[in-house]
């Protein structure tokens, strides 16, 4: 089934509602290239802010995620200096540090490797990463008691943490 207005998700397989409507929000003028979120995405953003763990995103969870995307829209933006859509390393170490991550450069390297297609980054892996690091800070954070840049997790939990996101 088609959502009307929004279409099936790639392949033509209907998915949640909220991946059609983050790609017709993605596909708006003011909005950067590509013209829609990746399935992937759609379920990084849905898992990053999904409070309950219901897999789906209550009106007060999409109206915060909302609020982040504009915010990594605009810092996107800002990087994308030559206005092509993507992001190229030093732009993105550059955002990186921007949103508050003092990351090593062999992590932003493992990012570079991980996100980027021809040493460009788009606005969909962008926003990849953005999750990514917010949600493994996140959980670091929460795990770092002292603030000293030290984290001790079970296994179980090292799990469960990389694999929820």
């Amino acid at each position: 089934m088609a959502f009307p207005g929004y279409g099936a998700a790639p392949g033509g397989v209907a998915q949640d509602p909220l991946y059609g409507y983050f790609s017709a929000v993605a596909g708006q003028p003011m909005c950067l290239l590509p013209p829609a979120f990746s399935l992937e995405t759609c379920r990084l953003m849905i898992s990053m802010l999904d409070r309950d763990r219901s897999n789906s995103l209550g009106f007060a969870e999409f109206k915060d995620l909302w609020q982040v995307l504009n915010g990594w829209k605009m810092t996107f933006a800002s990087y994308d200096r030559d206005r092509s859509g993507t992001v190229e390393g030093q732009e993105l170490q550059h955002a990186v540090a921007a949103m508050g991550y003092n990351l090593s450069p062999q992590a932003m390297n493992i990012i570079m490797k991980r996100f980027s297609s021809q040493g460009r980054i788009t606005f969909d892996d962008f926003v990849s990463c953005c999750v990514k690091l917010r949600a493994l800070t996140d959980q670091f954070q929460r795990r770092d008691t002292t603030r000293t840049g030290s984290a001790s997790f079970q296994y179980d939990d090292f799990i469960q943490v990389t694999m929820a996101i």
